[in-house]
Parts: structure tokens; sequence; C-alpha cells
């Protein structure tokens, strides 16, 4: 729980975190009606513990720091490009900065408790 692993897929960085009790909260509890983006948290999960992104900001294809336990995760405790000041929040969804849309999610099934397959 709270760990962060980054793998590639079709050339892509892919975040795969496991999220705390209190990531997911704060993911729930967010007012869609201030997202630049909106999308509820139980739209970008398929089961609230794992949160699997697209690890490319949608400003201008920077990686966002975060993975690691020492990044900067932002003002929102998920995500920040330092690039252009983009913050991403325990969803993935953006939340101030210049990125117009939040980290994109690709297509994954989880094929048992331990494993998923992207694409």
């Amino acid at each position: 729980v709270g760990q962060a692993i980054t793998v590639t897929w079709r050339g892509k960085p892919v975040f795969i975190r496991r999220r705390t009790e209190q990531e997911i909260a704060s993911a729930q509890s967010v007012n869609l009606a201030e997202l630049r983006d909106p999308e509820p948290d139980s739209a970008r999960v398929k089961q609230p513990q794992w949160l699997i992104l697209v690890g490319i900001c949608t400003h201008l294809g920077c990686v966002p720091l975060g993975q690691k336990s020492t990044d900067p995760r932002g003002d929102y405790g998920g995500w920040f490009c330092p690039c252009h000041g983009s913050h991403y929040d325990t969803a993935g969804r953006i939340r101030r900065g210049p990125a117009p849309l939040n980290l994109h999610l690709p297509e994954y099934a989880f094929l048992t408790d331990t494993s998923i397959r992207i694409g």
C-alpha cells in the first residue's frame, strides 16, 4: 500500500500506484464542478486501490514526478510536472497548471489478484 511502479507500454511510461485509504478518500471527495476535465474517481479505476495511468503530462508530453516517495507530488498529492507546473491529484486528474486534460488511462484488465494486462 502506497507504493508505485513505472512500466513501459508501447514506448510510454505507465504509472501503477497502490493507493492508500487516504489517497482513495481524497480522490473520491473532490467536487467535480471544480475540475477542468471532470471525471469521478470511480470512472478512472476498476478497483479503488489500484490506479493505472499513462505517465505523460497532457500539456507538452513531459513525464510528471510523483512515482518515487521522495518526488514532489504537487498540491494535490498525485503527480507534479515541473516543466510547466501542472498538478494532478490522487486520481490523475488535472487540478492546476496548463495541462488541459487528466492523465490518460490505458486499456487494462486484471488477470488475477496480482497480475494485470495492459493493452
